[in-house]
């Protein structure tokens, strides 16, 4: 069946207001200051947790 009336345009974009997209977190590297993801290692030192690092080989 299809639906009796159309649903107006400030309907549809109100039913549609969830789906937006939600800015990523970022937080700052313990180790050299640089934003990073949670819980990643970090792109500019390598750092992840005391005591583990990892080595980053930087192609240019």
């Amino acid at each position: 069946m299809n639906p009796v009336q159309r649903k107006s345009r400030s309907q549809s974009k109100m039913r549609r207001s969830h789906q937006h997209l939600k800015p990523i977190g970022s937080v700052r590297c313990p180790n050299c200051g640089a934003a990073k993801l949670p819980h990643c290692a970090c792109n500019d030192c390598g750092y992840v947790r005391p005591g583990l690092k990892l080595s980053l080989s930087k192609d240019e």
